[in-house]
């Protein structure tokens, strides 16, 4: 390990929201400026312990024997990999790489002769980057193209932490849009979730009443931040706080849907607020070496819930959901309520129309 810094701090910011992480990143492992420390170990000792942050928060360090001498900066001749499967943390420093004297984002300085690839094409419209090791997967007929070719109006809407989940993934690892859809991105606060836990999500589920309530649109997909990125804290009040701030937007929202006579279906890919301390295999609460709860990070792998709201629904489909399915029965799903007849090596839907 020559160098590091945490994800939410250096190089992997996403969706253009912060660029000045890239460069700072740019800055560790590139040019290897930065706190120096002998070994990564003692790196991430010290900052745990200076900061009381958890990994992705962690500051930029740069490792060196002598206090003085990066042990790694990268230089011409190298070959650099980034081995990162998703696409959205790595675009942005794909390009400080790849782009000529086209790139402005910031000043990389002399930059060096190196052979650059990603772990996969990231980008399939832009091309993103110029080597990449593995083809991407093929992934055709979304159901944002579907509803497109049929000329269903569409709004995709997030905050900048999750914008990328309702256009690029969402289309298929493609940064380009459908003809009839429109895009809207709040832009998400630059400071730690913990410390602003109800992130935007009030800016959000106004953007999204006005939205349901004007008539302009079919089809409304949006997606809150709130559980995943407070989650991944592990910081137990500020999840309450922010699954409170988030109850009372879906409140908003259904009251729109029911006002306009639409239906409301709420998912999620997984979970991460839902466990927020460590188990042990009985179940018990781990406690750290103070004796405090251990907080749990990382993604949980509880069931999530798939929830259908129709006011007016009229009987259409069975009111018992099937179960064991999974998120990619919800486009299924969706093309069912509004109507259309899904495609039949679509995944099987969520409702039984009768």
């Amino acid at each position: 390990i020559a160098s590091g810094g945490g994800r939410m701090v250096i190089t992997m910011d996403r969706y253009n929201a912060n660029w000045d992480m890239v460069r700072k990143g740019w800055e560790t492992h590139v040019q290897g400026k930065g706190r120096m420390f002998k070994t990564a170990h003692e790196a991430v000792e010290t900052l745990r312990g200076e900061t009381k942050a958890i990994d992705q928060d962690l500051p930029p360090f740069v490792i060196s024997e002598d206090g003085s001498t990066p042990v790694g900066p990268i230089q011409n001749g190298d070959a650099v990999i980034y081995f990162n499967f998703r696409g959205d943390r790595a675009l942005e420093i794909s390009q400080a790489f790849d782009q000529g004297d086209e790139f402005k984002h910031f000043d990389r300085g002399v930059k060096p002769d190196v052979l650059y690839a990603g772990m996969m094409e990231y980008d399939g419209d832009l091309h993103i980057p110029n080597h990449y090791l593995v083809n991407p997967p093929e992934i055709d007929r979304t159901l944002a193209e579907y509803l497109s070719n049929t000329g269903v109006r569409q709004y995709a809407i997030s905050e900048t932490q999750k914008y990328g989940h309702v256009t690029y993934f969402f289309n298929g690892n493609r940064s380009g849009k459908f003809a009839t859809e429109e895009y809207k991105l709040v832009p998400s606060d630059v400071v730690p979730f913990e410390q602003r836990p109800w992130m935007k999500c009030a800016e959000i589920t106004d953007d999204v009443c006005a939205a349901i309530e004007s008539g302009k649109y079919d089809f409304i997909r949006l997606n809150y931040p709130n559980g995943d990125m407070v989650g991944h804290t592990g910081v137990y009040q500020a999840v309450q706080v922010s699954m409170g701030a988030l109850d009372l937007c879906l409140q908003r929202v259904y009251a729109s849907i029911e006002k306009t006579g639409g239906v409301l279906l709420i998912t999620a890919d997984h979970g991460n607020a839902d466990d927020m301390y460590e188990h042990d295999k009985k179940g018990a609460i781990k406690l750290d070496k103070n004796g405090q709860p251990k907080r749990k990070t990382a993604h949980s792998l509880n069931p999530v819930p798939c929830i259908i709201c129709d006011p007016e629904g009229k009987g259409e489909y069975a009111a018992e959901l099937k179960t064991g399915l999974g998120i990619s029965s919800v486009a299924t799903t969706c093309m069912e309520l509004l109507g259309y007849i899904p495609p039949a090596d679509y995944d099987p839907s969520i409702i039984t129309m009768k």
